[in-house]
């Protein structure tokens, strides 16, 4: 069964990106061709990136960075929840791809953004960063604005529409994730 991650990006005190994940999680929950996880990042207390040999070597040293690899490689694909800060991704996401290298390659990436631009510049941020480390983005992504799908902000209450549009995200991911698992085996 393919299996796919449901990463939380955001780490900071009174985040909303665990309630989006867990919505995502209860749609992506229903389907049938592969089975979903959270994986929040606050939960890997991962520091500013401390390994003195680049990733790309895959030479862990920190038994952080081990446990990271570990995540990140049982995984066939990612659905990445990420707000926009400054129009730009949250550090410790960034931070998070950072980390590890050949557990991501060949693999495939769909990201739900939230912000007033609907994390739209988050998500082509991270798509530069997915395509540097071999991982696919696939076509479709799903942008939540705080106007609309945040009525009483911090409170999520995504419109109707943003359920069949986080569909076409999750179709599109899981048939790359499959494609994808012939070459990343």
């Amino acid at each position: 069964m393919t299996r796919i991650a449901i990463v939380v990006g955001s780490t900071r005190p009174g985040r909303i990106g665990r309630n989006v994940a867990e919505w995502a999680h209860r749609i992506a929950s229903k389907r049938t061709e592969a089975e979903y996880e959270i994986v929040d990042l606050a939960d890997q207390n991962l520091p500013l990136y401390d390994e003195e040999i680049p990733a790309a070597v895959g030479r862990y040293a920190g038994e952080h960075t081990r446990r990271w690899a570990e995540i990140v490689r049982r995984y066939d694909g990612y659905l990445v929840v990420t707000p926009e800060y400054n129009h730009a991704p949250p550090a410790a996401l960034k931070n998070a791809f950072d980390f590890v290298h050949a557990e991501w390659r060949n693999k495939a990436i769909g990201f739900v953004g939230y912000g007033a631009a609907g994390g739209a510049r988050a998500v082509e941020h991270l798509k530069l960063v997915a395509v540097e480390l071999s991982i696919a983005p696939v076509s479709a992504q799903l942008g939540l604005l705080i106007p609309g799908d945040f009525p009483n902000y911090p409170e999520f209450g995504p419109l109707e529409i943003r359920e069949s549009e986080l569909h076409r995200v999750l179709d599109q991911l899981e048939s790359w994730s499959k494609a994808l698992a012939t070459v990343s085996a």
